[in-house]
Formats: structure tokens, sequence, C-alpha cells
């Protein structure tokens, strides 16, 4: 037990029957093997025993419990033999007295016939004795020294397991079926997570609201006879903030909060998953009102029987019963609200996403541009920025990356800063940070020939060119030919946040992915495989137009997709062979019409492109600015610049009425506050009059 005194760790050790024993055996193993003693007699076999005899060197033999044979040797013998090099080198070391030599007979009749004659024969006189010794205390335990050990053994294993195993924190094997869930403190202002400190998400926050409002009052919605959902799922992308967003649900509601994952329902042991739920509700209902939070519950939430052919698990489909059972069973668990994480709500078994279980699905997704901006305002207040970033900059540069992604750029983005000593972080490296979380880190050492770079090159002019020519196709941002990660060149573009995508939009973006191949075959006349990547997209992209998405005339306005997952489990296609073959010649028809439209547009703007390659191979990197220079701009950008001109004249021209109406109607107003004054000035002059003339 640990003491504190003036302020020190005093460890004072308290002995028990653990260590008494274990100092016990310890003594006994070492005065056995390592104990001080004379020479022990020679291990020896017949064969030496019957020249000894046949010398007269033997006094007597004292066969013991008809085993083991013990011979004692003449006075004077076994100093002789220490100095007798013809001797055996059994014999070279021989205790002067007592027992000198000792060996196991096999059998005694054999001893005693080999005996006899051996002294027949030499005609030296032996004498044998018989005794039966009992085994005695120190050989008992020699004998059952490896047992005690394994027994040892097995005691700390059992102890070990019991304390950091299955049996959790309790330090008792019997605590195996206690659910290990962790508790968040909120009265610790250092562990509080509110709302502020979740960025983006508002439409989720919306959601959850609600439960916040039942938890800080729930008199007022009782007495409506309103209830609470038991349960909400949050369904998104990992690194969207679903865990987050639990932990500010009860850092808002001031009440405690049990975390816990799927996973650790899951054990090797017969029922341990069900205890543990059980524990789990137990533990909830002491801390009521609270909010239990499942993390990635998909591990013990899988549909019940899809796999039950190949890898069922009965001990995974009791725990999810149980869980079942205890929220929407007989139980009563007022006050307790069960949030769970998930990125496959598509696999949860149908009764635990039932009303009265999980009764609300909250969508976190990826977030919108706004959404970007706030959450970098969140991860870069601990950085040492440039005074001129722009937030609005880095938002737009990174679509489709989540709250964890931001987070991962921002802290890349400072680790690139101090590896090049600068005193603040700045544009530059968070550019750096976006391309490496990308593509890779850049290989600037990797051996590439100049005709392998010139082929690089013009591949990734192509695809820079149709982009910026085609009129759907996404922006360029950048275009590169340094090696990063396992792409020998790459070129980077900034999609439009769109929610539905037209088949024209599609045609362009896969005509724009071809064109690197469509310009390695125009330029050089052969084909190589750097465009495996591109082929591989093009060939989704094409199969999901025709049936996924129903843009395909000859197949018609059908579509395969199963948005249950059940058909991942299915060995035979939902479409017959001669739909397959249709669905073959359709995508083959769109991926050879948008080759066509790569062709067309490099035969358009040849010396564009030539020109931007020979400008790749002389910078290695080429920017939308260079681009822009070449091509000039783009067809919708020229349209965006006249429509927004558009709209400021017209704003204009409606200002211009106005800022006239409004002056107008300012002198209006003089005229008639000067014929106001004028009247009243007439109106006071002539009461004067008047009085005159009464008077």
């Amino acid at each position: 037990m640990a003491k504190r005194k003036n302020n020190k760790r005093v460890v004072s050790f308290r002995p028990n029957m653990m260590w008494f024993w274990s100092l016990v055996l310890c003594t006994i193993i070492g005065v056995s093997l390592f104990g001080q003693r004379e020479n022990g007699p020679a291990q020896s076999n017949w064969t030496v025993v019957e020249q000894l005899v046949r010398n007269g060197d033997v006094e007597r033999i004292e066969v013991i419990n008809r085993e083991r044979a013990e011979v004692y040797l003449k006075e004077g013998v076994a100093e002789r033999l220490k100095g007798d090099p013809t001797a055996d080198k059994s014999l070279q070391n021989l205790p002067t007295r007592g027992m000198q030599v000792v060996y196991t007979i096999g059998s005694i009749d054999t001893f005693r016939s080999d005996l006899d004659k051996a002294v027949e024969e030499s005609g030296n006189k032996v004498i044998v004795d018989y005794n039966h010794h009992e085994q005695g205390w120190m050989d008992m335990m020699l004998n059952w020294l490896p047992m005690i050990f394994m027994v040892v053994i097995f005691f700390f294993f059992i102890r070990s397991f019991a304390r950091g195993g299955a049996g959790g924190a309790g330090g008792n094997i019997m605590n195996v079926g206690k659910a290990r869930a962790q508790e968040f403190n909120q009265d610790d202002p250092a562990r509080k997570v509110t709302f502020k400190d979740v960025a983006g998400l508002e439409e989720a926050k919306v959601e959850v609201m609600e439960i916040v409002g039942f938890l800080k009052n729930a008199k007022k919605y009782r007495e409506l006879g309103a209830k609470i959902p038991k349960g909400a799922l949050l369904v998104g992308p990992p690194g969207t903030g679903k865990t987050l967003l639990a932990k500010a649900v009860a850092g808002e509601a001031n009440v405690p909060f049990l975390s816990i994952s799927g996973s650790d329902f899951v054990e090797m042991f017969v029922g341990v998953g069900a205890s543990r739920v059980r524990d789990l509700f137990d533990q909830a209902k002491q801390k009521a009102p609270c909010i239990v939070f499942i993390d990635e519950i998909d591990a013990i939430g899988r549909a019940r029987g899809k796999n039950a052919g190949f890898s069922g698990n009965d001990e995974r489909e009791n725990t999810l019963n149980q869980l079942l059972t205890e929220m929407d069973g007989f139980q009563t668990n007022a006050g307790v609200i069960i949030l769970a994480a998930t990125n496959r709500a598509d696999i949860l078994d149908k009764a635990l996403m039932r009303a009265g279980r999980f009764d609300r699905q909250i969508e976190v997704g990826l977030p919108e541009l706004h959404e970007r901006k706030e959450i970098f305002e969140v991860h870069l207040r601990r950085l040492k920025l440039d005074p001129n970033l722009d937030r609005d900059f880095l938002a737009k540069q990174t679509p489709g990356f989540s709250g964890a992604d931001i987070a991962n750029v921002c802290n890349e983005a400072a680790l690139i800063a101090a590896r090049h000593n600068k005193a603040f972080v700045s544009k530059e490296d968070f550019l750096a940070a976006v391309d490496r979380i990308i593509g890779g880190l850049e290989r600037k050492n990797k051996v590439i020939t100049p005709a392998e770079k010139r082929t690089i090159a013009y591949h990734e002019a192509g695809h820079a060119t149709v982009s910026w020519i085609l009129e759907n196709a996404h922006p360029l941002v950048k275009v590169t030919i340094i090696p990063r990660g396992k792409a020998l060149g790459a070129a980077w573009y900034l999609p439009e946040e769109r929610q539905i995508t037209t088949r024209e939009q599609m045609m362009d973006e896969l005509a724009a992915t071809l064109a690197g191949r469509v310009a390695e075959q125009k330029f050089f006349g052969h084909l190589s495989t750097g465009a495996l990547n591109d082929l591989e997209r093009v060939t989704k992209q094409a199969y999901a137009m025709v049936v996924y998405y129903g843009m395909s005339d000859k197949v018609g306005t059908i579509s395969y997709y199963d948005s249950t997952g059940q058909s991942d489990m299915s060995f035979t296609k939902p479409y017959s062979e001669q739909t397959s073959q249709a669905i073959d010649d359709e995508v083959k028809a769109i991926i050879n019409k948008a080759y066509a439209m790569a062709e067309q547009v490099l035969d358009e703007h040849r010396d564009g492109m030539v020109a931007l390659a020979e400008l790749l191979l002389e910078r290695e990197v080429v920017f939308t600015e260079d681009v822009e220079r070449i091509f000039g701009k783009r067809k919708k950008d020229i349209e965006r610049e006249k429509a927004e001109a558009e709209k400021s004249a017209a704003q204009e021209v409606a200002a211009e009425p106005a800022a006239s109406q409004a002056s107008v109607e300012a002198e209006s107003s003089a005229t008639a506050q000067d014929s106001t004054a004028e009247r009243s000035t007439d109106e006071a002059a002539v009461p004067e009059s008047a009085t005159k003339e009464n008077e």
C-alpha cells in the first residue's frame, strides 16, 4: 500500500501467504540443487562394477528397493583410482567413504546371475544386502516439483487474466460479464463538450436538440403525454463527427455519458455479450437521466440470419437479442436515451431500426462549404497563422473532406511549416498538406527516363486540356508530373458541390478522364500502362450509368442497385444473360463516345495542348493561371462573369429611379416646408392688421 509523507510517495511492503510459500519453495529448490555438499557417488553401469568386482575392489553391494545398487569400495581404492589413467572416467572423483558407486538394476535376477558369475570367476568375495527404503520428503518434493510449478504458473495466469483480460478492471474473473463502459464526467470543464465545440452539423444539431430539451426539462413533455425517442442512430461516413456530436448532447444536457464500443460486447465466452448488455443498462438506470452511446453498433447489430450457412455466430445474435429486449421489453428505462453511431446502417437488423428502439436516424454527412469554413476556424485556433490567410480559400480547396480530414490538413500544414523553419503557417503549407493527403508524398528521387517523362507530361496535359475546354468537367487547380505515392503524375480538380449529376456532366467527366490515353495514342502512336487508374474509373462510372442510374436507351430506365445490401451475398445476377450482353454493349458505346469527345477536343486545341505539355516538362508543375493564359477563360467562367455583370447593372438601374424619386421627394418636401413657412408668416400678420383696423 502506498502512503504519502512530506509530499513523497512511500511504498510499504505487506507480506502475505503467497510470498511465504514462494520463499519456502525457492529455498528447497536452491538447497537441493545448489547446496554445498561432498562429492556424490558416481553414476555408473554394470560393466564398470563388474570390473571392480573382478579386481577385488568391492567390499559390499546394497540393493535398495530391487531397483538400485549402491556399491561400497574397500578402503584406499578411491584414492588409487583417482590417479589411475586406465580407470573409467566416472571413477576419477569418488567420495572416500560411504556409498561410492551407484547404478540402476534392470532385473534383480539378471543382476544376481551376473554378480555370481563374476565372483566365481574372480574368486573375490562380495557381500550383498537387500533393503527396502521408504521415499523421503525431499525425494517426494523433487518428484512433485514439475506439477507444483505448473499449478503456480496456472494460478498466476488466472489472476492476470481476471485483472487485465476479459474480467475487466474488477480484479476478479467473476467480473467477466461486467460492461466496460467509460463514463465522462461532465463536471470537468476540460473534458466537457458542448455544441460550441462542434462546428458545422447544423441540421444534425437541430435533430438532437429535442433530446437535450427532454433531458433538461422532462416534465414539460410528460405533462403533454409525449414520450421522447428511446434511441437515435447517427449515420454518416467516417470522420464526420458522430462521436463528438453525442458527447456534445451529453454536455449540453449536463447528464452522465456512458460510452462503449460495439466490439466490447463480443467475447469468446458464451453468454458474456448478453451479460454485458444487461450490466450496461443497469448502470444507466442507476445514473438516470443519462445517455448511453454505443459506437460502431454494427459489430453486434448486423442483420440476423444473412450468413447462417457460412459464418453464423450464436453469441453475437444472443447479444443483439438482449439489446433488443433492454431497449423495448418489459423493462422500463425511464430517462435512459441510447445514441449509436455506424457507417453502415443498411446492414443493421430491422428489429433494431423499428419504432420504439432507434426511432430516428440522424444523417451526419460530409460538411458543405460554409461548414468546412467553421471547422477550419475550430482547428486553426491553436496554430500560429499568417495574418493574411484566407479561410474561405481553404474551405473551397477541400471539397469532400470530412471534419477529421480537415483536422489532418491543419496538423500536416503545421508540420510542413515547422520542417521548413517558418515563423507561421501560410497558404502554401496548407496547399502542400492537401496535396500530400490526396496524392501522397512527393518522390522526386524516383528514376524516370526522359521518354517516360515526356509521355507523362503529354498524358497529364491531355487531362488538363479536355477538362478545361469541356463545359461540365471539373475546373482544374493544378497539374504536375512529379511522382506522388503510386502515381507518376497527377491533375488536381475542384469539383462542384452539386447534389445531382446529369448525363451530360458525366459524359464530360468521362471524356476528361480518357483524355490522357487519347493524348498518348495521338502524339506517340502507342499505348502504355499509365492509364490503368483512368480506365478503372471510367469503366465503373459507365456501368453505374447503365445499371444504376438508368441512363441507357437500350437497357431502359431500370436500376439494379440494392440499397439493402442483400445482393452482396447472392451468387446470381438479378438480370438475364441477354440483358447482361446489352449492358456490356451500352457500356462500350458510352466509353467510345467519351473517347471520341476527347479526340475532338484535342484535335481542335492541339497547339495549346503541346504548349501546355512543354511547359510541364520545363516547370513540372502548372497552375490554373498558366492554363488560362494558354486557352483563355473557360466558357462557364465567362458566362458567370457576364451574369454577375448583368446583375450588378440591373441593380444600378434599379437604384437610379429610387435615387431620383428620393431627390424629388426631398425637393417637394423642401418646397412644402417653404410654403408652410410663408403661410404661417401671413397668418401671423393677419391678426396684426386686423387689430389695427379694429383699433
